[in-house]
């Protein structure tokens, strides 16, 4: 599967209303529906089989986020779950992802994160172990 910076990855696409998703990927192994502070309602589609999970949100819910937790992904042409956080940020320089934050998480991990791509790479122990994407 290869992720797009702010569209989606693979066939997924940002913005996807929740049936197409499932039409893609199938039954979801676990739903849940998590009621926010706005009283707006984000449903949760977990592919713990595709290490996916997929976050739908707004009036009629479409495709916000994805967490993406399956090491065969690539991104920018490269395997990303191979490269160690010094790869992964010149990777992302190299093609004009020049502003980045870094911050460890209370839980432990190390976030790594690319503003103007709405992408955060999640380190534990040094080993890349999840990429949050959005829009």
């Amino acid at each position: 599967m290869e992720i797009k910076i702010r569209q989606g990855l693979g066939e997924l696409k940002f913005n996807m209303p929740v049936e197409e998703a499932v039409a893609l990927l199938g039954t979801a192994n676990e739903v849940e529906n998590i009621d926010n502070a706005a009283d707006e309602t984000t449903t949760v589609l977990r592919y713990t089989d595709m290490g996916l999970t997929l976050f739908f949100e707004g009036e009629n819910p479409t495709l916000a986020c994805i967490d993406v937790a399956n090491e065969d992904c690539t991104l920018l042409g490269e395997d990303v779950f191979d490269l160690d956080e010094r790869q992964l940020v010149q990777l992302m320089v190299k093609n004009n992802y020049t502003e980045q934050d870094v911050d460890e998480e209370d839980w432990g991990e190390r976030r790594v994160s690319f503003p103007e791509g709405n992408i955060d790479f999640y380190y534990d122990e040094g080993e890349l172990v999840s990429i949050i994407l959005g829009a």
